[in-house]
């Protein structure tokens, strides 16, 4: 029997880093948690224990923490920083050939104190986490901006009906419910000469709007629906792609109390629940091979 060594990486997970920009009045803060995945020439570490092409994992995290200071502007958005990092873990190291960044940010906002902007408070703003996940081989990179955690819910304008009866299926056809999900995205860049900050907000703006805009007559369709706006509003995004957990909200049957319940009162249930996931590719744009994040379930 031959046993073959498969595909192999490593790296450090999850280094939290927090640079705070004192260079002006009011204070400016960025805060990461930064994995980073290493693909190499790394046989000889598995095969025989022969460490000599190692870069250690203590030495990804220390580069994580450098970087934010070196190269402070980069570091003012995760795609930027992200860019920085990959291309450095290629570029000089010599056994490494591809490098992964995943980067999730979290949102401040600034404090009022007197009724005013506070220069240097602040509070966690917990809507989202905003996510990057960038790649580099030596020739190309793959930036992939993202969200996670973006809970979204509409009282109305949801429909869900006509769908397929089996001998098991027991929920009743509905043309008014509340529609509520757990948005995780990812999209993918065509052309990195790109403004991070407006990108992420238009693309995020595009989303929320459609959303709460579209009448839907099932998730599927309003997954569809904001992936297909996002791409027709910024050229230079190639593919979309999103994972969507249904928050389910059942009607609460009130009559035995003798109350009538016309939508009003709901039971949210965590679980079981509906996963939805799909890509929309824009027509004619490349495959994008290494760009996204393996662990979303694709």
């Amino acid at each position: 029997m031959t046993v073959k060594l498969g595909h192999n990486q490593y790296g450090k997970a999850e280094t939290r880093v927090v640079r705070v920009y004192r260079d002006a009045d009011p204070h400016e803060l960025v805060d990461y948690n930064v994995s980073v995945a290493l693909v190499g020439d790394f046989e000889d570490i598995h095969l025989t224990g022969d460490n000599a092409k190692c870069l250690t994992t203590d030495a990804t995290k220390n580069t994580v923490n450098a970087f934010a200071k070196e190269h402070g502007e980069a570091a003012r958005q995760p795609e930027s920083f992200g860019l920085a990092l990959a291309q450095h873990f290629v570029d000089d190291t010599e056994p490494v050939r591809r490098a992964r960044i995943q980067l999730e940010m979290y949102p401040w906002r600034r404090l009022e104190s007197g009724g005013r902007p506070h220069p240097h408070a602040f509070a966690r703003a917990g809507e989202y986490v905003r996510t990057a996940t960038v790649t580099y081989d030596g020739r190309q990179s793959w930036v992939v901006s993202g969200v996670k955690d973006l809970v979204v819910l509409k009282t109305t304008d949801s429909e869900f009906h006509g769908f397929l009866k089996d001998p098991y299926t027991t929920l009743t056809p509905t043309q008014d419910r509340v529609m509520a999900t757990s948005v995780t995205s990812q999209w993918w860049h065509t052309d990195l000469d790109t403004d991070w900050v407006k990108s992420y907000e238009d693309a995020l703006a595009t989303m929320t709007d459609v959303f709460a805009g579209h009448h839907s007559l099932g998730l599927q369709q309003t997954m569809y629906a904001m992936g297909e706006s996002m791409i027709e509003s910024q050229p230079e995004i190639g593919e979309v792609r999103f994972s969507l957990p249904n928050r389910h909200h059942f009607v609460v049957d009130l009559r035995p109390f003798g109350l009538e319940n016309p939508n009003e009162v709901f039971h949210a249930d965590d679980r079981p629940y509906g996963y939805i996931e799909g890509a929309m590719h824009r027509e004619g744009a490349p495959d994008p091979e290494f760009a996204f994040d393996p662990g979303q379930g694709w």
